[in-house]
């Protein structure tokens, strides 16, 4: 795989209003995606609502988003499939799908509730990179889902690995973000996944970020990580600026709730989403829509 920069959007699940997973706006949004300049596209992660879609779906949005990410066979935006579990063997067991329909690498968070050790996770990933071979892997460290935390010499060790190339550090946390960029080896990449401190990851020489920004902000964010990932920090903080109200109360709620009601209002997909997560609540509607008027995504 070629390294992934720029912006990796943090695609959601689009749903029918009985719950039913949307494939049709599933391949209109990866192509809206494309035709904004959107670098890669990761799917079936927390923002896809990975927790409530079953094995068949999760494996069905892969496919489908891999090959609508395809025309006439080649292939338009690479696909970052979300195939973490907190069971190594469904991981594996997603993760061989996900190579076998084509998918460009994998994104496999710190496995969730279970709380593994430090050494369970280096087992857990390494389990991963061996069963799928040439599948790349990045690994996903957000504690304030999984409880557990990946510590940074878990990662360092990690990066050795045959197939781990990467991890999306989603704490938000910059100097721990400063010390994996300064000790991880040559090539491998560290992405944010944290929307209000990506910016400055980017800055600090981190190569992207895997963003729920992007869902309605596609375009500025690719001209964002473009000029953080050059080291241009005028251009890359005017936009910044222009997207911190966006970045704040996308997470009113728990993700995606706020998302999907913001994508709603500007036409993008349904509201819809699948218990226990339920629609956002009515009285932060006007802060929400504010928010994107500041930005300039509504009028």
């Amino acid at each position: 795989m070629n390294p992934i920069t720029g912006s990796i959007v943090a695609l959601v699940t689009p749903m029918h209003e009985d719950g039913s997973v949307d494939y049709p706006t599933l391949r209109k949004l990866i192509d809206w995606h494309i035709t904004e300049g959107t670098d890669c596209i990761g799917v079936v992660g927390t923002t896809g609502e990975s927790p409530t879609v079953n094995v068949e779906e999760h494996c069905e949005i892969i496919r489908v988003s891999v090959e609508q990410a395809k025309t006439h066979g080649a292939r338009r935006v690479p696909i970052m499939a979300g195939c973490g579990a907190n069971s190594t063997a469904e991981a594996i067991e997603l993760a061989r799908f996900a190579q076998r329909v084509g998918a460009d690498c994998q994104l496999q968070v710190v496995p969730y509730y279970n709380k593994p050790t430090q050494e369970g996770q280096y087992q857990h990933f390494k389990a991963i990179a061996e069963a799928v071979g040439d599948l790349p892997t990045v690994l996903y460290n957000v504690p304030g889902r999984t409880v557990a935390d990946m510590a940074h010499d878990t990662v360092l060790r990690l990066a050795q690995v045959p197939g781990i190339v990467g991890i999306k550090e989603a704490t938000g946390n910059i100097e721990r973000a400063q010390w994996l960029i300064r000790d991880v080896p040559k090539g491998f990449s560290v992405y944010s996944g944290d929307d209000p401190t990506a910016v400055a990851l980017m800055l600090c020489g981190g190569q992207g970020n895997i963003s729920v920004t992007a869902n309605i902000a596609p375009r500025l964010m690719h001209e964002l990580c473009v000029a953080a990932v050059a080291g241009d920090v005028k251009r890359a903080m005017a936009i910044q600026f222009q997207l911190m109200p966006v970045h704040k109360n996308l997470f009113v709620e728990a993700n995606p709730i706020p998302l999907k009601w913001a994508m709603a209002r500007m036409g993008l997909c349904s509201e819809a989403m699948r218990l226990p997560m339920t629609p956002m609540t009515r009285a932060l509607e006007p802060v929400v829509e504010g928010a994107l008027k500041q930005a300039g995504l509504l009028s």
